[in-house]
């Protein structure tokens, strides 16, 4: 008999401690689609992405900051992948998230990080 390990997304209330701490993560919430599945495939080949498909949405967690290649997505894809096009498919996301150039899209964990590209 096999045994299925389930991650718990989300923590308990009664098991969330408030310590004053400052959280560096941030990450990207996405409806399933072809598009998201597709980037939820080339990013959690990359270290420290945690990627968790859940019923018709599909996250990414990074700690510090998360790199997204469009010409590495349109490439897995199939068809061409524009920053525009990427932000429509995250539905909401966190931590701060800026356009380098049309290739590259970063969510800066670190809201100072971010500053250098304001």
């Amino acid at each position: 008999m096999s045994v299925t390990t389930v991650q718990q997304l989300f923590k308990p209330l009664k098991d969330i401690t408030q310590d004053g701490t400052i959280s560096h993560q941030c990450g990207v919430t996405m409806n399933d689609s072809v598009e998201a599945r597709c980037i939820a495939e080339v990013m959690e080949s990359k270290p420290g992405i945690t990627v968790t498909y859940l019923p018709a949405m599909i996250r990414i967690d990074g700690e510090g900051k998360i790199e997204f290649k469009m010409s590495e997505i349109g490439e897995a894809l199939g068809r061409e992948m524009t920053p525009h096009i990427f932000e429509i498919s995250t539905s909401t996301h966190y931590g701060r998230m800026v356009m380098i150039d049309e290739d590259t899209v970063v969510l800066f964990g670190n809201m100072d990080d971010a500053l250098a590209y304001e």
